[in-house]
């Protein structure tokens, strides 16, 4: 029960908080203290901000005997300090005769949220002010101070210009130096000028507005411009994210040094120009050659690192340089054309063209390339590794359990997990619960269903996971669990589309059926272990091992699921030996393996490549957010439709995947389905198809993790893995463009990868707008340099003719020519290219034309 005390506390009485801690005794004062440390811990309602945490903070400052107790109670995460008025803080603290105020402001600038530095910066900074004490240098505490110089709360700063409050800001001198030392600030230094009314027009407002304003004040004085030259160049040698540097380098830009300045630093620039990212070491290579402030030695040191960079621009401008100095130090000559050769290895052609003129220009003609044909020299595969061993204690669960809640949710360890409830739970409750509770009650907050997400798993997991521990409430889960179980096999038809949030994909039924199966019965009849624990890291479950779970099991009947899932972990093909004595078990878990040894599992379904446009707008009249969703669809996407062979009754519904509209979100829950037919990954990737195509088309984050574990499978692929290998070559994220990277190489390796119909969904995919050739090229130059130069070349071969056909070749095809004549070259393996003559043979210069003849003339050598 609350103290009714502090009402006004719960109301945001400030008035009242101010009135309560006046004229107070000491012993008033200490009683009062103790009052609301107890009033504050009992809570129902534990949050305060505005004007509840204004009354907190008078309360506080009133009766607290410390600032440390202070500090500790207001830098609560559910005290929010953002809108409290410092004034009246501080007038209870003259009152009372507080000597500990600024000592209070430096431990709430320590208690800063990491995430939000603005929440409390601005009355920390009005309790200094008004103590006249100097600012803490803390990371947090400036970079609070950074955004307030962005977007100052009062009002009549903000038609202030930034240069004239800057100078007039008593923290400047103080935290300046900071600017230069904290990693990640420049990324809040890059704030445009604050808005200035409803006539500030945001198009013409000034870009950059800190570093400007920075050199500004160097311009006049208030500033001292060397410190800021000199912070920039060590904020810029230490590095940080490409966009956190921005600001550092317009300020260095905006500072414009002069020869004797920057001749003063060269070893500082020669050092950005060779290592540091390429906007600044753009802008180190325009100092220096501006005013030649470098020695020639260390420019041609520099230049060997520059030259084997990626960065084309970079390279063609350190390349001129190089020309110039060669031009104007002849007596340099022989030492300038030997760095020039570096670039001979360059990746970018048109690089490796230059060079080649420029060395002949200065007379030395480099040796031709000698060819040697190869194919690819990738190792081959280990294959996945085998699963852990079970787990037997429950210490180790609860650790699973909660590094499965704590991270993104993966198959093997869900499996793990549900394996070692179902052996501990009939064991030992007691201890269970001592175990798994205090994690559970850590987590309870994630375990509850995304009514939004049809395929969310953590109210499922959550209840099984409570369930285990607290078997009396499985009465009230099991109805929706039953209902989880029962909705196996409702599939729709090959033709029909449902809505996407009402659509959940048979793979993914099947592994809520077996959770909500494991829900039902753990901690009920001893059941020795999941027979559906996969031996293999990829899901898979041997033979051999899960006749011996079944023996073991005795006249005990199998959970019906489990025993599902584990058959479909079998590897597909026919084993007659295992099945006789699965069959002399006489069982029926027995009886149901030695059938599927003897069928060999399940068949190959028909795959058919579709088309699927978006659906037009079936209402006139729409919500802006609807329309917003609509235009973010793509107008169209690849998908396979499977349907099982004549014959075949497709009881689950595993091989039946129909035509999934635009839109449908499926969570990224495909890494789950692979473990669910880990032989089958041409069935998983066509259920997951829809997802994996969203890393291309939606821009989607992460929709490729699958692509690997596939991959790596060993099963037959199809359409469907192809078409998923295409989008994901295209994906708009790097980490996705990688996992497309691995599986390639992984079905390289193991020599599954259909290389040229990969390329020929690519060119598709590339011809109709859904993927970029840029993205494209990256994954796939990546792989030729991995040892798979010969199924890149076979993939580009396969794509290149519709790019070449298209009206206007897409942006980025030279590029791609460029990567196919050098692959065809390494190779010395000839595949025609329709198309590639008619570029080759056009008049002109282009880039597309040079690059088409580069490739003829590597496929005629």
């Amino acid at each position: 029960m609350t103290d009714g005390r502090f009402d006004y506390l719960t109301t945001g009485g400030i008035r009242a908080a101010k009135v309560a801690v006046t004229g107070l005794t000491d012993a008033q004062r200490r009683d009062m203290a103790k009052a609301l440390l107890v009033h504050v811990r009992e809570q129902e309602n534990p949050w305060f901000w505005e004007a509840r945490a204004t009354a907190l903070a008078v309360v506080a400052v009133g009766c607290l005997p410390s600032a440390a107790q202070a500090a500790q109670l207001l830098g609560r995460r559910s005290v929010s300090l953002r809108a409290v008025q410092a004034k009246l803080v501080v007038e209870v603290a003259r009152e009372r005769g507080v000597a500990w105020l600024a000592d209070l402001a430096y431990r709430l600038a320590d208690r800063l949220p990491r995430t939000d530095p603005d929440d409390g910066w601005e009355f920390i900074a009005a309790l200094l002010a008004a103590e006249q004490a100097p600012p803490p240098t803390g990371d947090l505490f400036v970079t609070g101070w950074v955004r307030h110089l962005g977007w100052p709360r009062e009002q009549r700063q903000r038609g202030v210009p930034l240069p004239e409050r800057l100078s007039a800001d008593p923290f400047l001198d103080a935290l300046l130096p900071r600017l230069f030392e904290i990693d990640g600030i420049g990324l809040h230094m890059a704030f445009d000028a604050p808005w200035n009314g409803e006539k500030d027009d945001p198009e013409t407002r000034e870009k950059m507005a800190l570093p400007r304003a920075l050199a500004d004040l160097a311009g006049t004085g208030r500033l001292d411009r060397s410190v800021l030259l000199d912070g920039c160049l060590s904020r810029l040698l230490r590095d940080d994210r490409p966009s956190a540097l921005r600001a550092f380098v317009v300020l260095h830009d905006q500072l414009a040094p002069t020869g004797p300045e920057v001749a003063d630093r060269a070893a500082g620039y020669l050092r950005l120009l060779a290592d540091a990212p390429a906007p600044v070491a753009t802008m180190a290579q325009k100092v220096l050659r501006q005013g030649d402030a470098a020695e020639i030695a260390d420019v041609l040191d520099a230049s060997r690192a520059v030259l084997a960079r990626p960065e084309k621009a970079l390279v063609k401008a350190q390349l001129s340089w190089l020309d110039r100095l060669a031009r104007r130090l002849p007596d340099r000559t022989a030492d300038i054309v030997e760095v020039l050769a570096v670039a001979l290895d360059h990746p970018a052609a048109d690089i490796r063209d230059r060079v080649g003129a420029l060395t002949a220009r200065h007379g030395h003609a480099p040796a031709p390339a000698v060819v040697t044909a190869v194919g690819d020299e990738l190792p081959p595969p280990a294959g996945p590794p085998p699963a852990p061993p079970p787990i037997t204690d429950p210490d180790e669960l609860a650790e699973e359990v909660a590094a499965l809640l704590d991270g993104v949710p993966q198959a093997l360890p869900l499996d793990r997990v549900l394996d070692g409830l179902v052996r501990l739970a009939g064991a030992d409750l007691p201890v269970l619960n001592r175990a798994l509770v205090p994690v559970l009650a850590r987590h309870r907050h994630g375990m509850h269903e995304h009514r939004w997400d049809p395929c969310c798993l953590c109210e499922l997991v959550g209840g099984v996971l409570y369930t285990a521990v607290e078997p009396a409430r499985a009465a009230d889960r099991r109805g929706r669990w039953q209902a989880l179980m029962a909705a196996v096999g409702r599939t729709p038809e090959p033709d029909q589309q449902l809505p996407a949030q009402s659509r959940v994909p048979a793979l993914h039924r099947l592994l809520r059926a077996r959770i909500a199966e494991v829900g039902c019965r753990v901690g009920g009849d001893a059941y020795p272990g999941l027979l559906a624990m996969p031996t293999s890291a990829s899901g898979a479950v041997d033979p051999v091992a899960l006749y011996e779970r079944i023996a073991r099991l005795g006249s005990g009947g199998p959970w019906r699921w489990d025993l599902t899932q584990a058959l479909l972990r079998l590897p597909p093909g026919s084993d007659e030996p295992l099945a006789a004595k699965a069959r002399a078990l006489r069982s029926p878990a027995g009886d149901r393996l030695a059938t599927w040894l003897r069928d060999g599992g399940l068949p190959d379904p028909v795959a058919e490549v579709l088309t699927v446009p978006r659906q037009k707008r079936d209402r006139p009249a729409r919500s802006r957010w609807a329309d917003w969703e609509y235009d973010r669809l793509p107008e169209r996407r690849r998908q396979v439709r499977l349907t099982p062979p004549d014959g075949y009754h497709d009881r689950y519904g595993l091989l039946t995947v129909p035509v999934a509209p635009l839109g449908v979100n499926q969570g990224h829950r495909s890494a789950f389905w692979a473990s669910v037919l880990p032989w089958q990954p041409g069935v998983v990737a066509a259920h997951a198809l829809p997802e994996v195509a969203s890393a291309a088309d939606q821009d989607v984050r992460g929709a490729t993790a699958v692509l690997p574990v596939l991959a790596e499978s060993g099963g037959a692929g199809g359409p469907a893995l192809d078409i998923a290998l295409a989008y994901g070559l295209g994906a708009r994220h790097e980490a996705d463009r990688v996992a497309t990277l691995d599986a390639l190489l992984l079905l390289a390796a193991a020599g599954t990868l259909d290389a040229p119909a990969v390329g020929g969904h690519l060119g598709t995919l590339v011809t109709d707008g859904t993927v970029l050739p840029t993205r494209v090229l990256g994954p796939l130059r990546d792989a030729a340099t991995a040892g798979a130069p010969l199924s890149v070349w076979r993939l580009l071969a396969a794509a290149l003719p519709a790019l070449l056909a298209a009206p206007t070749a897409p942006r980025g095809t030279p590029d791609l020519l460029t990567l196919a004549a050098e692959t065809a070259a390494r190779t010395g393996v000839r595949i025609e290219v329709p198309g590639l003559a008619e570029v080759a043979g056009r008049g002109g210069s282009s880039r597309l034309v040079r690059e088409a003849r580069r490739l003829a003339e590597a496929l005629d050598r």
